[in-house]
């Protein structure tokens, strides 16, 4: 109770609170944040595709799936400007809507027929990973693939899938909400599997790793920004580790879409377990507060590198 005082952040408690009522939760919007703007998803699309393609894969990926898209399939819409022939969206609620995807759609066709500069640090300062260059990657998109990429005809089809996104036929784009079977995405046919800050909400870690591997075809990549503070439930950036399991419960309340708390070691753990090669590894540090002694026995794996890590971009290759 003690540790409870001193590090929990008491807006996200009343939060919490709140959303167990059903009323209240009715009454609440859902929403993720980030992918409601077309630069922060370009941005954000065009990162990955050229860390991937640093990482000598150095291929345009026919298909590409996304896990936790958010408030838009903007970043998938990006990858389909781009060339991506397929791209399959995966989330455990619907947070999106016919409508923000056509206007997505349409600011996004602009940034990419002006060859817009990837938006930097400077406009997104949090945002991973972070590039050397950041002019538009035109040795990956070519003006030969953009011709065929931003074609009036498949941009036209691709606007009608956005606008009828649930017709069984579709070519371009697939969804799959919420996706607790892996069973539903063919094994070995995914090129590229992605996420933006998603996997540090996923209490299934190890399933959803399992699955991973089973969709991506030989050869196939994962590329993944991880970020592990406290995103608010605490004081300290990394006080949600010093919390037991009860505290925890408590602070997060009702909440399905919170953290699930694991540090970049068990990623990396339970990469290695499936059989991926790292590939990439870049992690952010902040200086800690706490020390590993302080942290919840329910974190005994914790190494002493755990406690001063709050970010990390991977990829991670299927062998």
């Amino acid at each position: 109770m003690k540790m409870l005082l001193q590090e929990a952040n008491i807006k996200p408690i009343i939060a919490g609170m709140l959303k167990r009522n059903t009323f209240i939760r009715k009454l609440m919007p859902l929403h993720t944040g980030g992918t409601n703007s077309s630069r922060y998803c370009y941005s954000v699309w065009l990162r990955h595709l050229v860390k991937v393609n640093n990482g000598n894969v150095n291929k345009l990926p026919s298909s590409v799936a996304e896990l936790g898209p958010g408030d838009s399939l903007g970043i998938g819409i990006a990858a389909l400007l781009s060339g991506v022939n397929e791209y399959v969206a995966l989330d455990i609620q619907k947070y999106w809507n016919p409508e923000q995807n056509v206007k997505m759609l349409d600011e996004l066709l602009v940034l990419f027929l002006r060859r817009e500069t990837i938006p930097n640090e400077k406009e997104f300062p949090d945002v991973s990973p972070k590039l050397v260059d950041y002019n538009f990657p035109s040795s990956i998109l070519s003006g030969e693939i953009l011709q065929i990429s931003l074609a009036p005809e498949r941009i036209k089809a691709i606007r009608d899938e956005l606008l009828h996104p649930d017709q069984p036929d579709n070519v371009f784009i697939k969804y799959f909400i919420p996706w607790s079977n892996p069973n539903i995405i063919r094994v070995n046919s995914v090129d590229l599997i992605i996420s933006q800050a998603v996997l540090e909400h996923v209490d299934e870690l190890e399933n959803t790793y399992k699955a991973m591997y089973k969709w991506l075809k030989a050869g196939g990549v994962t590329s993944h920004a991880i970020d592990f503070k406290s995103h608010g439930f605490t004081k300290s950036w990394n006080g949600h580790w010093t919390l037991t399991d009860w505290e925890w419960k408590f602070v997060r309340g009702g909440r399905v879409y919170a953290i699930n708390r694991e540090p970049f070691s068990t990623h990396l753990r339970i990469m290695n377990q499936f059989d991926f090669s790292i590939d990439t590894k870049e992690l952010k540090m902040l200086p800690s507060k706490i020390k590993i002694n302080q942290i919840s026995k329910s974190f005994s794996h914790f190494t002493d590198e755990d406690i001063s890590v709050s970010g990390m971009y991977v990829i991670a290759i299927k062998k």
